[in-house]
C-alpha cells in the first residue's frame, strides 16, 4: 500500500517522501509545485496538480491503493498571510478539506499533519507544551489550527485518525547533498545568513538586539529536516500500531538566539558574515521555544542532528553545490 505525501516536492516533504522511500514505502507525491520543485523528488511517484482539483484527486485515489496521508501542502509565510489572508484560507483550510473529502470517499483513515507552533501565538510559558491555549496571532497560524480542529471532527465522524506536529525552525539539509532548502522569496534565517558568504547579499539584519534574552536578539527552535521527516514516520507508523489520534510539538527545548545562529555560520563557513541590528519587527516574541518531552517519550524520537554547527554544516554543503537552489522554475 501506498504512503500519499501531498506538498511533497517541497522543502519538508521532499526530504520526508526521501525517507520513506530509502525505508522500502511506496511513496505517492502530489504538488502543484507552486513553491516545490521537480528535482526534490528522490523516489516515488509524482503526481502535478492541486488538491482543490476534484478529479485530479480521484485520479490519484483509483490509480493507487493509498493507505495513508502525509499533508504538508500548504503556504507558510507568516507576513504573507498577513496581506493575504482569503489566499491562505483558500489554500489551506480549503485545500486540506478537499483532501479529507476524497480521503471519506475512498476510506484512507490516517493522516499525518504538519503544522506549526505558531497555532500557540504568544506563548504563555517556555517551553512551549502542547496542552498551552492556542491563540494564533495570524492568519497563517489560524489556518493550521482550523485544519486541527477539522481533523477533531472527521475523526469523531468518519474515524480517521490523525497525527498533529507543531514545530517551528526546520533547517539544514540531506547528508547526500542532493536536496535542500530552496524558497523564493527566502524568509527563514540560516538560508538567508547563508546568502552573505554566497554573494548573494551583502550583511545580515538582525531585528532587534533589546529583548530580555542573554544577548538581546531573539531566541528560536531549529530542528534538523531529516530530524523532522524521521518524527513524521514515527507518527504514521504510530497510527499503523495503535489507531489513535494524539498533537505533538517537535522541538529542541532550548533554542537559539540570532546572533547565536550567525556566529555559527561564520564558523561553519569561515566568512565574516558582517550583521547590522535594525529595529524590531513587529509581533516577533522573545522566546519561542517548543518542549518535545510528549513525542520523545510516547514515540521515541531521537533527534540524531541536534547540534546547530551540524545543522548549518548540511545546510552549506547544499547551497554551495546549489547556490541558485534547484534552479528548476
Amino acid at each position: 500500500m501506498a504512503i500519499l505525501v501531498c506538498g511533497g516536492a517541497g522543502y519538508i516533504g521532499s526530504h520526508t517522501a526521501y525517507e520513506l522511500f530509502k525505508r522500502g514505502e511506496d511513496v505517492i507525491v502530489v504538488d502543484n509545485l507552486i513553491t516545490g520543485h521537480k528535482k526534490a523528488v528522490l523516489g516515488g511517484k509524482l503526481y502535478i496538480g492541486d488538491l482543490r482539483d476534484s478529479e485530479f484527486m480521484d485520479k490519484i485515489f483509483e490509480q493507487n491503493d493509498i493507505e495513508a496521508v502525509i499533508d504538508f501542502a500548504a503556504f507558510s509565510l507568516v507576513g504573507e498571510s498577513v496581506g493575504k489572508p482569503l489566499e491562505y484560507y483558500e489554500n489551506n483550510v480549503y485545500g486540506t478539506m478537499c483532501l479529507l473529502k476524497k480521503m471519506v470517499k475512498y476510506g484512507v483513515k490516517k493522516i499525518v499533519f504538519s503544522s506549526t507552533a505558531a497555532t500557540y501565538g504568544e506563548p504563555e510559558r517556555i517551553p512551549i507544551k502542547e496542552e498551552d491555549s492556542t491563540v494564533p496571532t495570524n492568519p497563517y497560524g489560524e489556518t493550521k489550527l482550523a485544519v486541527e480542529k477539522m481533523l477533531k471532527w472527521c475523526d469523531n465522524a468518519y474515524g480517521i485518525k490523525h497525527v498533529v506536529l507543531r514545530y517551528f525552525n526546520v533547517a539544514g539539509a540531506d547528508e547526500s547533498g542532493m536536496i535542500g532548502e530552496d524558497h523564493n522569496p527566502e524568509t527563514h534565517l540560516i538560508p538567508l545568513i547563508l546568502q552573505v558568504p554566497l554573494g548573494k547579499r551583502d550583511l545580515i539584519n538582525v531585528f532587534g538586539d533589546d529583548y530580555e534574552t542573554k544577548d538581546g536578539t531573539c531566541i528560536r527552535d531549529y530542528i534538523h529536516v531529516t530530524d523532522l521527516a524521521d518524527a513524521h514516520i514515527l507518527a504514521l507508523n504510530k497510527l499503523r500500531r495503535d489507531n489513535s489520534s494524539a498533537t505533538y510539538n517537535l522541538g529542541n527545548g532550548e533554542g537559539f538566539t540570532v546572533n547565536e545562529v550567525i556566529d555559527a555560520a561564520r564558523r561553519v563557513t569561515g566568512h565574516p558574515i558582517p550583521a547590522k541590528v535594525v529595529a524590531r519587527r513587529p509581533g516577533d516574541p522573545a522566546k519561542l521555544v517548543a518542549s518535545s518531552d510528549k513525542i520523545i517519550n510516547e514515540l521515541g524520537w531521537n533527534p540524531k542532528h541536534n547540534s546547530l554547527e551540524e545543522i548549518i554544516e548540511s545546510a552549506w554543503k547544499w547551497h554551495k553545490s546549489n547556490p541558485n537552489g534547484f534552479d528548476d522554475k
